[in-house]
């Protein structure tokens, strides 16, 4: 089975799991990235990316390759912004509506909270019921712990079964 991993990560905890899922799993990873970047530090990081995440907006992405057709599993990689999902990626579903008819999986990483929200939002903006498998993790590039490395392999290992 022909697996991507879709993400957009602002400060390296995502790409950290996206990056030991892509080990396990063998998985083409596909990073997507803004035009025009998030600020990173300071108020400016919560203001901005925090009103483009409740608004719902869908900023231009730099060029990525991806062709759906490519792959049967598709894994959504995304921070948590405002209890919801990046607008990178919000962004990557809209230019990729197709992906609705492959298998699906989405992980998420948060400092605050919110990633089971975000994940509801998620499957409703993409008009699905459920993803084939859910994984939330606590900062794990910032915080690594053997735990965080229990639920990534649990995680793969369940894509594996279906």
């Amino acid at each position: 089975m022909k697996t991507a991993i879709v993400y957009y990560s602002m400060s390296g905890n995502t790409k950290y799991v996206a990056d030991k899922i892509a080990e396990k799993i063998d998985a083409d990873v596909i990073r997507i990235e803004p035009v025009k970047a998030y600020p990173d530090q300071g108020a400016k990081k919560f203001i901005w990316g925090g009103k483009s995440a409740v608004m719902g907006e869908t900023p231009a992405l730099q060029p990525y390759e991806f062709s759906v057709e490519k792959y049967d599993r598709i894994i959504l990689g995304t921070p948590v912004w405002a209890s919801t999902f990046a607008p990178p990626i919000r962004t990557f579903l809209k230019e990729n509506p197709d992906i609705q008819g492959k298998k699906l999986a989405v992980f998420t990483c948060f400092s605050g909270g919110g990633a089971d929200k975000a994940i509801e939002k998620m499957k409703k903006y993409i008009g699905i019921e459920t993803f084939e498998a859910e994984l939330i993790l606590i900062d794990p590039k910032e915080n690594v712990k053997a735990e965080d490395d229990e639920k990534i392999d649990a995680f793969c290992e369940g894509l594996e079964k279906n």
